[in-house]
């Protein structure tokens, strides 16, 4: 098995068959940064979110330019509480820090949910589990490679 997260996604892509881009560059820490360093708009970015839905984890997906509504996201994923997932649990679920997470809920066993806002870009650009690796790629390739749950989050 591939031993890095941007290998095994890289692993998924190939064998899904889809088209995408790879850019290595300085490392970045915010949607801003990365936004520059791809020349890429800023709501093309997919945010990756670890929260801690009800009792369990999931992975939310929006746009760079989007802030997380969380009265929207308790009520899509019915639940009664949610809150971001602190670095410690971002580590242990992810082996990850928080902004390197690729949109790729299923590489770490977690729920995929995507905010339909993502696709107004025809392509989505995201860290691919380093903060100095951008992948870009297809929204309508990554809606069938994901299969996430899609639901206004934002």
């Amino acid at each position: 098995m591939p031993a890095t997260v941007f290998e095994r996604l890289q692993e998924k892509l190939q064998q899904a068959g889809v088209a995408f881009s790879v850019t290595r560059h300085q490392p970045v820490f915010t949607s801003e940064e990365a936004a520059a360093v791809r020349g890429a708009p800023l709501a093309s970015g997919a945010k990756a979110l670890v929260v801690k839905a009800g009792d369990s984890f999931a992975l939310l997906v929006l746009p760079a330019d989007r802030k997380l509504d969380s009265k929207k996201a308790r009520t899509h994923l019915v639940v009664k509480s949610i809150r971001f997932a602190t670095r410690e649990e971002v580590d242990q679920l992810t082996s990850l820090q928080p902004g390197s997470i690729p949109p790729f809920g299923s590489l770490f066993g977690l729920p995929t949910w995507c905010d339909p806002d993502q696709g107004r870009n025809e392509s989505i650009n995201f860290n691919a589990g380093d903060h100095a690796i951008s992948v870009q790629m297809s929204y309508p390739d990554f809606i069938a490679v994901e299969k996430p749950t899609l639901a206004p989050l934002t």
